[in-house]
């Protein structure tokens, strides 16, 4: 089950700060200047155990006909109705404004649980302010500092319980692939290829395929389920209300699948969106075939070493690099099936589990001879690690004396040295260092 979280309200009430401390980073801009976020910015957190996407929206405004205003206010109605919980965010300094009823007016509308926050509560004379709000008529309230992240974690215990309960539906036991890439790739080429009929439209036209389409596929001994995606454009061109509810779209599909087949055209090679999808799929811990369509129309391919290419690839997917690239022609029925099989395999990859015995005889050894490096005068030591279970991705608890200790490099040392050794290609993994 998807689980998005759309973080909404007025201009200038701290909605991107409060993104980046949900997603511990700074992909949003923070401005005093109202009305900084025009685009949609989607991350990923985690709290207690539970992941979840996050939507920064931009702010709502009364005033149309300023410049993105309208537009703005399509999209943010858009992410109400593509999420699954919205947190209401207003600000405790300026009170309950015009702006904030008429907002409310909009979300009593809605049958998505509400989250009334009233945030940069920094003092207690804050929290005596912030009762005015029970005027808004949606009960009870959180009161925050986005800033410092007081109350956060009182916000996200409750909000983490509201989630969609992950029910599975018939054929949910089936494995779920996804595809993906930007317009006019071959997505659907790639479908229509496959299933020998033609389900989707397929045009020159880039982004003919809006929605989601889901297909049943059971052919050739093969049993699963198909996600046909809306292309992804750049952010400079997602101006229409369409192009944005497709986004939405493409970022629900990759959350319900198990693997990702990232189509990318072989004429135009690895542009800066594809990485972007790629990280879309990496965040998400989706497994992920790289396959580079359209490769009949490279005229001198012939001439072309595949080695030094798929080097170029990974060159530019670092530091995510071990993943198969596969170059395909949907059109001409080259290697479809072969992508196919190299989608199950990564799938049974991606819930391959290790015994603690198995991983923990790797890990010490591992350290012993390549040991941290030292920090202040003093070495960190790894002493245990397992498996967590019951994760569809392999994420792993490595337990040591100082975890703040262990740093990035290090960190990824030892990701690639798992990855290697327990052939995790495909699929992206993580340790969590924890303090023994």
């Amino acid at each position: 089950m998807s689980k998005i979280v759309a973080i909404v309200g007025r201009p200038n009430v701290g909605k991107s700060t409060f993104f980046n401390r949900l997603t511990e980073s700074n992909h949003s801009i923070v401005d005093s200047v109202s009305g900084v976020t025009r685009d949609r910015i989607y991350g990923k957190s985690h709290w207690n155990g539970v992941d979840f996407s996050v939507i920064d929206t931009g702010g709502y405004n009364l005033k149309v006909d300023e410049l993105f205003n309208e537009e703005i206010n399509n999209q943010v109605n858009l992410a109400i109705n593509e999420s699954d919980l919205i947190i209401f965010l207003v600000d405790v300094k300026s009170g309950v404004t015009p702006q904030d009823e008429y907002f409310c007016d909009i979300l009593r509308k809605t049958r998505k649980k509400v989250f009334l926050v009233v945030n940069k509560v920094d003092n207690n004379q804050m929290i005596k302010n912030s009762y005015d709000f029970y005027s808004l008529g949606l009960g009870d309230y959180f009161y925050i500092s986005a800033n410092n992240g007081f109350g956060t974690g009182d916000l996200l215990d409750e909000l983490i319980k509201h989630f969609p309960d992950a029910i599975e539906e018939e054929e949910n036991d089936k494995v779920v692939f996804s595809i993906a890439g930007r317009p006019n790739v071959g997505k659907s080429t790639f479908i229509n290829t496959l299933i020998e009929d033609n389900r989707t439209i397929v045009t020159d036209i880039a982004g003919t395929t809006r929605d989601s389409i889901y297909i049943n596929y059971k052919k050739f001994g093969y049993d699963f389920k198909l996600i046909d995606t809306a292309g992804l454009r750049k952010k400079n061109k997602v101006s229409e209300d369409l192009e944005f509810y497709s986004t939405l779209r493409t970022i629900k599909s990759i959350e319900k699948s198990d693997v990702v087949f990232l189509l990318i055209d072989a004429q135009n090679g690895v542009e800066s969106q594809d990485l972007n999808i790629l990280n879309i799929i990496i965040n998400n811990n989706k497994g992920v075939v790289i396959l580079i369509n359209k490769w009949d129309l490279i005229d001198n391919k012939q001439e072309i070493n595949i080695n030094l290419e798929k080097q170029k690839i990974v060159d530019k997917i670092q530091p995510f690099s071990d993943v198969t690239i596969m170059f395909i022609s949907a059109l001409k029925r080259q290697r479809v099936l072969k992508a196919i099989d190299e989608g199950l395999s990564v799938y049974k990859r991606k819930n391959n589990n290790i015994s603690t015995s198995k991983l923990n005889d790797f890990i010490l050894k591992l350290v012993s001879d390549y040991p941290p490096p030292i920090v202040r005068q003093n070495r960190p030591k790894i002493k245990y690690c397992t498996q967590i279970k019951n994760l569809d991705y392999p994420s792993f608890i490595l337990f040591c004396n100082s975890p703040k200790n262990i740093k990035d490099p290090y960190k990824r040392f030892l990701e690639n040295k798992i990855r290697e050794h327990f052939n995790y290609t495909g699929v992206p993994i993580k340790l969590n260092f924890r303090q023994k």
